[in-house]
């Protein structure tokens, strides 16, 4: 059974196929549907499926369809107007703008087919009285894609200078047109600018402002306007995903992806959409397409991933370098075929000058996790030269730079002397490049440096060639340093013995003078290290005897080394780290704020010795302690140094972490768009440090929340569903998964998808269950229920309704139960319950206040004699007030229900008899209001108007009349009341004229009708 037994139903089934998504199922019913009408004998129907067809032709990948349809209705046109309404009439000529558009898309039709095309559309269009102006811009798109400057330039004009009438497209899209041009001939801000209401949404229809976002990127990237590109790729591409149609666009967002260093989110473009590499319906955005893919392609390339495994046609598995060839191919293969068509070489030109753009933005991060369907390497993180001339070649060179850096605490110097180690290993027993023992001592040491706990034997090794080049307090210190890398490798014991001997010996050599203060202050520094690692490792509380040891050895390197450091950095460093051990020992002993005083004391001196990337560490600390402090200025103070101090050097897992505290803090202050770019840099280097699951994750869901509190709701919507993706309870707890959800049904709301916010509420419910306190839990299941009801699933609404009221009731909310009640009235209301059902559930809403109030009434006063108790009882005021507003709001519903439940085909003593009902809520509602003075005032003023509106339905225009000045009377007394600028959020300006124009419009129809 087809279920198409009419005209009627014909109409029902098309309009349901509208609603689905675009693609071939929707095309193939629409065909289905046409085999139907046709057999129902009522040429209207045929030509109403005729015109369904074409329009989903259109908005899909088989657009080359569209010929036969339309060739079709053309000829029942010329054979029988009059079987064409008024709709279809207007219709059929719309669709020749589809037809031209079509033809220029597909390069086997002929281009003086298509010339000769537009002169059968202005030839159509004059027999039917239409402007000019639709096609002047089909002319433009003719001569644009051809690449006749003059000529489009010309039709351009002429477009602009028709009038505008019913055949002129939207102005939505007429605006993209227009910016398009401008942008082609590189006015960007013009381009731009034309866009502003598109891209604001003041002009909106089915392809915009999809198209006007995806063409706005080029231009903002190259306008540098950066920011703004991001958020439209964001916002644009949600668009887009899910539209068949919207290839060419989807284009523009891969390429968006290619020029600015996010080649993995492209190839998860690619990913999500494989009929794109091969749909031939429309050959212009499959050249488009494949165009941006080879782009893609070749950036991988350049990076040196072309044999990496990457999206493309299916049947087969691709590598980078492979794909781009194929594209290419395929993309100039099409271009070719236009340019032929078209005898020109402008097609291929364009292409060839899109497919080698160079990027715009080296790293712009977008936010949202690449789910890379293969791994791309990410952006190589920036990394400071080690020196500004080139790299030395030599072995003397590069161990004369090696050990500038070292002496100097210079970052890279372990590479540069791991260098030094491959050039001298390279040169063995070649002429002149012999090292000797200070050379391999060195070489040793900073081995070991590079090997952490596995560097003992390196250490030892150093120190045995420092003995032999005659540095035994060099030799001390590396045996120390030994020590030091046992104690990393929990070998706490044998690393306090393995220090003693190298302690004691130096000691005496220093007293001797056999040694320098360098070498005994590493001696002493690697000491208090090793008898450090108990304290970091402790858990809990310290032991006194471990924190006294290890204070004391922090205070002997200080003692030895304070004031006499002068213009030698390590010394200075010695100073600096000694300091910051005193301040963790002073943390764990208690003492936070003495702890503060000194890491900032120690990341100080680290900067004043030119060594600000030390700094970093100590500042964190720092940040963390002032914020354990209650001081959030200190901590921002903190972070901001640490992220300058530490610069090109940190390491991206170190740079996103303090990213993430400063978007904490920075929002923690209100400031949502800073924190919201620096939730956004966290979440880029967490993605390139390879955290993005997790530390990424936070970042994710930190930027959304930003991006929530700023209303940019699509941008956060791409952005907590990213986060999802990896936010798990196990890692981030249960509170962060919830919170997610709720901000991303909050979006999904806004955005007008109702049933993905329904889902995303009720999942965040049903973990919110599971919880002690269930205010939360009751919240969602409110805002889940609000969803499905806008989502047109009534049941499901009236359910989620029910199970809210039910939390609400159990947490004593009267508010959330009352509103629970209300909302499932209405609801009642237009389901087959009915208005029986729906007086019910809202009398109860009145119940449940009225008793609530009854018992706030009855309660007994507090004792007024304490303070406490005085202060319960402006809160009881205030509580009452809420319950009082409450009351009158829903007085005020349950008329508005009444008035609505009237069918038409009731009898007059019944529609009397509700009206009247229906008149004595709105005035309760207004008796309830009035005490409340002007903190209801404009509640009170819209229950008003609709009882005189009432009252006019009911025959009594006197008594309407009489309420309308009643309105107007307390609107003037307000005006006229000096001590009324208190609370001007209650009567803000465009509610007052609202009230005083329909108090004023009532009024008139009120004198106007003759009483009942």
């Amino acid at each position: 059974m087809s279920g198409i037994t009419d005209f009627d139903s014909l109409r029902r089934a098309m309009a349901d196929n509208s609603e689905q998504p675009e693609g071939p199922a929707r095309n193939a019913r629409a065909e289905q549907l046409l085999a139907e009408a046709e057999k129902l004998g009522v040429p209207l129907a045929v030509i109403e499926a005729l015109g369904h067809q074409l329009k989903v032709y259109n908005y899909s990948s088989e657009k080359a369809k569209m010929f036969v349809p339309f060739a079709r209705l053309l000829r029942m046109w010329d054979e029988r107007p009059e079987d064409f309404d008024a709709y279809e009439t207007h219709s059929l000529h719309w669709v020749f703008k589809w037809m031209s558009a079509g033809m220029l898309d597909q390069p086997h039709i002929p281009l003086a087919s298509i010339e000769k095309w537009l002169g059968e559309m202005e030839h159509r269009y004059r027999l039917a009285g239409h402007s000019e102006r639709a096609l002047r811009s089909a002319e433009f798109s003719v001569a644009a894609h051809i690449g006749d400057r003059a000529r489009a330039e010309r039709a351009f004009a002429a477009w602009l200078a028709a009038d505008r009438d019913a055949m002129a497209d939207c102005h939505a899209c007429e605006l993209h047109g227009q910016g398009w041009w401008h942008a082609e001939l590189g006015r960007d801000e013009e381009a731009l600018e034309l866009w502003g209401p598109v891209l604001e949404g003041a002009y909106t229809c089915a392809h915009e402002p999809h198209t006007a976002l995806a063409s706005s990127l080029l231009p903002l990237l190259r306008l540098d306007r950066v920011e703004e590109a991001r958020a439209h790729h964001l916002r644009g591409f949600r668009l887009v995903r899910a539209m068949e149609s919207m290839r060419g666009a989807y284009a523009d967002h891969v390429e968006f992806c290619a020029l600015t260093g996010n080649e993995a989110r492209g190839l998860e473009l690619l990913a999500e959409r494989p009929a794109y590499f091969t749909d031939d319906g429309q050959p212009q955005s499959k050249l488009d397409f494949l165009g941006v893919v080879a782009l893609l392609m070749d950036r991988l390339v350049e990076r040196g991933l072309g044999g990496q495994t990457v999206p493309g046609p299916a049947g087969r598995t691709w590598t980078a370098a492979e794909l781009s060839a194929h594209a290419r191919g395929e993309a100039l293969a099409l271009a070719a075929r236009f340019d032929a068509r078209n005898g020109t070489s402008y097609v291929s030109e364009r292409l060839r000058e899109r497919m080698a753009r160079r990027p715009l933005v080296e790293r712009l991060p977008l936010g949202v996790r690449a789910a890379r369907p293969a791994a791309v390497a990410p952006a190589p993180v920036p990394v400071a030269p080690a020196e500004p001339a080139g790299e030395p070649d030599d072995l003397a060179a590069l161990l004369a730079r090696a050990r500038q850096l070292s002496d100097a605490l210079r970052p890279h110097a372990v590479e540069a002397w791991a260098a030094v180690a491959r050039a001298a290993e390279d040169a063995e027993g070649a002429a002149g490049t012999v090292l000797d023992a200070r050379d391999r001592a060195e070489i040793a040491d900073h081995e070991g440096m590079s090997l952490g706990p596995e560097g003992v034997a390196s250490f030892e090794r150093a120190a045995a060639l420092y003995e032999q080049a005659g540095d035994p307090g060099e030799a001390l210190a590396a045996r120390a340093r030994a020590a030091y890398v046992r104690a990393l490798g929990g070998e706490l014991e044998e690393a306090r013995a393995a220090v003693a001997e190298p302690y004691d010996r130096v000691l005496a050599l220093y007293a001797d003078g056999g040694t320098g203060l360098r070498q005994t202050a590493g001696v002493l520094m690697s000491r208090a290290r090793v008898l450090m690692r108990p304290v970091h490792e402790a858990e809990g509380p310290v032991a006194p005897g471990v924190l006294a040891d290890a204070e004391a050895a922090a205070r002997e390197v200080l003692a030895l080394v304070e004031g006499r450091a002068e213009d030698d950095v390590r010394l200075a460093a010695r100073v600096a780290e000694g300091h910051a051990l005193l301040a963790e020992l002073a943390t764990r002993s208690g003492d936070p704020r003495t702890g503060a005083e000194l890491f900032a004391r120690a990341s100080a001196e680290f900067v004043a010795a030119g060594l600000p990337w030390f700094a970093v560490e100590y500042e964190a600390r720092l940040a963390a302690l002032a914020h354990h402090l209650g001081d959030p200025a200190g901590a921002e103070r903190a972070l901001r140094a640490a992220l300058e101090h530490g610069g090109e050097h940190l390491e991206p897992v170190g740079r996103a972490q303090l990213h993430l505290q400063l978007a904490e803090v920075v929002g923690g202050r209100g400031q949502a768009d800073e924190a919201a770019e620096h939730a956004l840099e966290a979440a880029h280097w967490a993605d390139v440090a390879g955290e993005g699951p997790t530390l990424g994750a936070w970042a994710r869901h930190q930027l959304g929340g930003h991006l929530v509190r700023r209303g940019r709701w699509a941008e956060a919507a791409e952005v907590l569903e990213s986060a999802l993706a990896d936010l798990g309870v196990e890692t981030h707890g249960d509170g962060t998964v919830v919170q997610t959800q709720w901000w991303l049904g909050d979006c999904l709301s806004e955005l007008g998808e109702h049933r993905e916010a329904a889902e995303r509420r009720l999942q965040a419910a049903e973990i919110a269950r599971h919880w002690p306190e269930q205010h939360d839990h009751a919240t969602l299941a409110h805002l889940a229920a609000e969803s499905l009801g806008q989502a047109g699933l009534p049941a499901e609404a009236d359910r989620a309704y029910a199970r809210a009221g039910e939390l609400w009731r159990s947490l004593g909310n009267v508010h959330g139960l009352v509103r629970s009640l209300r909302a499932r009235a209405w609801l009642a209301l237009r389901t087959q319950e009915g208005p029986g059902t729906a007086r019910t559930l809202m009398a109860d809403a009145v119940e449940e206040c009225a008793d609530a109030l009854g018992a706030l009434d009855a309660a007994d006063p507090a004792d007024a004699g304490s303070a406490g108790s005085a202060q319960e009882a402006a809160e009881a005021v205030a509580a009452r007030q809420r319950l009082v507003e409450e009351l009158g709001h829903t007085h005020r519903q349950f008329g508005d229900l009444l008035a609505r439940s009237v069918a038409e085909d009731d009898d007059d003593a019944s529609i009397g008899a509700a009206l009247e009902e229906a008149l004595t809520q709105m005035t309760r509602a207004v008796a309830v209001f009035a005490p409340l003075g002007d903190a209801a005032l404009h509640a009170r003023t819209g229950a008003e108007l609709a009882a005189g509106w009432l009252e006019t339905d009911l025959g009594r225009p006197s008594d309407a009349a009489a309420r309308a000045r009643a309105v107007l009377a307390a609107y003037d007394a307000v005006a006229g009341d000096p001590s009324g600028d208190g609370d001007d959020g209650d009567r803000d300006e465009e509610t007052v004229r609202a009230r005083r124009a329909e108090a004023e419009q009532l009024i008139q129809v009120a004198t106007e009708q003759p009483a009942g």
